[in-house]
């Protein structure tokens, strides 16, 4: 009786431990999920998604770990000395990009890497990662203007067709801006088709006004804001990775975007010649 006993105390001890390690995995995995999920979200690369995952499951003693990332999705598998098995599928819609979230998570796996993390202090540093606040309205606003300027200039403008785009540029991020706050999600499509009418109708009328002379440098200047150059850049990178599912993704993604503006910029065109006779601008 006194042996029975002993060993059914041994049996639930080790069906105790069984259980904490494999809570403790799950744990790990959640962690390795949450941080790719920050990353794809984000606008991060698949190869450097599924890398950073990797980095912290393999240090945290998860070696019998799959992590298959594609542009809107993670799954994740995982199998425990005791055959049991850990799966999980995030679904991650394509957003904006976010380089210095993305950069924050990858300084947190080299700081886990070196020891200083454990997992539910890095699990902190996630959550704050992933709630990070963005630019300030005002900031994005003039950086906006300021980069239609520019390019504007670089595009063969001049001093006054740089300012035109300038304040074009300023007044499409407005836009933008007043898009992301509205309550009731508006289609990506619709606005870069409406962005790209605005950055050339606003363009139109300072032209009109005589704040410049090259019309399509202003033009060319104030939709830049819109273009999504790094997306664009990712998609290649993962094209070159043999990333080709997630690569043409976004690749689709990016051009639909530009189709978008293009189409925008168009029909601003075709609806001020029809407004004016055909007048030359």
């Amino acid at each position: 009786m006194h042996y029975r006993l002993k060993r059914k105390v041994r049996e639930v001890k080790i069906e105790i431990r069984g259980d904490n390690r494999m809570n403790r995995e799950k744990e790990i995995l959640d962690l390795a999920a949450q941080a790719g999920n920050v990353l794809l979200e984000n606008g991060a690369e698949i190869f450097r998604v599924e890398e950073t995952m990797n980095r912290i499951s393999q240090y945290y003693g998860i070696k019998n770990s799959d992590f298959f990332v594609m542009s809107s999705g993670i799954f994740l598998t995982a199998e425990d000395n005791g055959g049991q098995m850990y799966a999980k599928v995030k679904h991650i819609p394509i957003n904006a990009v976010h380089l210095d979230r993305i950069a924050a998570v990858n300084q947190l796996s080299r700081e886990i890497e070196e020891g200083q993390h454990t997992v539910e202090e890095a699990g902190t540093h996630l959550e704050k990662i992933a709630a990070m606040k963005g630019k300030s309205d005002i900031t994005r606003i003039l950086f906006s203007g300021l980069g239609a300027g520019c390019f504007c200039y670089l595009s063969g403008g001049t001093l006054w067709d740089g300012l035109a785009a300038f304040a074009a540029g300023l007044l499409l991020y407005c836009f933008i801006i007043w898009t992301e706050k509205r309550e009731k999600e508006i289609s990506r499509i619709v606005i870069h088709i409406t962005g790209g009418f605005l950055a050339t109708f606003f363009s139109v009328v300072f032209f009109l006004l005589g704040f410049g002379t090259n019309l399509s440098s202003i033009v060319i200047g104030s939709i830049m804001p819109l273009l999504p150059g790094v997306s664009f850049t990712n998609s290649i990178r993962d094209l070159a990775n043999r990333d080709y599912i997630a690569g043409s993704i976004r690749m689709i993604d990016a051009l639909l975007v530009c189709f978008g503006i293009a189409l925008g910029v168009g029909l601003m065109y075709i609806l001020y010649h029809k407004a004016t006779g055909g007048m030359p601008i």
